[in-house]
């Protein structure tokens, strides 16, 4: 579980009666993007032939742009889940941040469900260093952060912390 009950306002588009403008909405998939494609490989080293995760991916990048529909990259998300079903640990998580960055385009707030999962794959990928590993992750996604999203991403991650398994500590 990686939402919160109540919604964040900034969190939610303008349109729908929140806070966040398209273009920070757009900032936001691309972040979770990021964050997904950068442990893309734990998931491929097991399904290598399994493109699910990598299209999540490609098609957050692209509702971003403008080139692809919500729906789209939603439906993506659920593919990606799909591809995590049967595996564990480092290749599971990173197939579940490709579907949540696929999400974001549907609701912002799976941003950080893309960064945290993410965070996990790179822990169980290195369970000899799993708490090292996870604060190097988690200085490469804030290293990342564009300026226009920083402070609520950070925020964000402060206020979610606990129902995303303390990740972000």
């Amino acid at each position: 579980m990686i939402l919160s009950k109540v919604r964040d306002p900034r969190l939610i588009t303008v349109r729908r009666g929140g806070m966040l403008s398209d273009d920070d909405h757009h900032h936001l998939a691309i972040w979770a993007a990021d964050c997904a494609e950068h442990v893309l490989s734990l998931f491929e080293a097991t399904r290598p032939d399994d493109d699910r995760p990598r299209q999540a991916i490609a098609l957050a990048r692209a509702w971003a742009r403008g080139e692809a529909s919500m729906t789209e990259s939603r439906t993506a998300a659920g593919h990606a889940n799909a591809a995590a079903r049967e595996l564990r640990g480092a290749a599971r998580y990173a197939a579940y941040a490709a579907a949540q960055a696929a999400a974001v385009a549907h609701v912002a707030a799976h941003e950080l469900g893309a960064a945290a999962y993410a965070i996990k794959a790179v822990r169980a990928a290195a369970p000899n260093e799993d708490e090292a590993a996870g604060r190097r992750e988690c200085h490469w996604q804030r290293d990342r952060l564009p300026a226009p999203i920083r402070a609520l991403v950070l925020d964000d991650q402060r206020l979610r912390n606990e129902i995303c398994w303390s990740v972000f500590d």
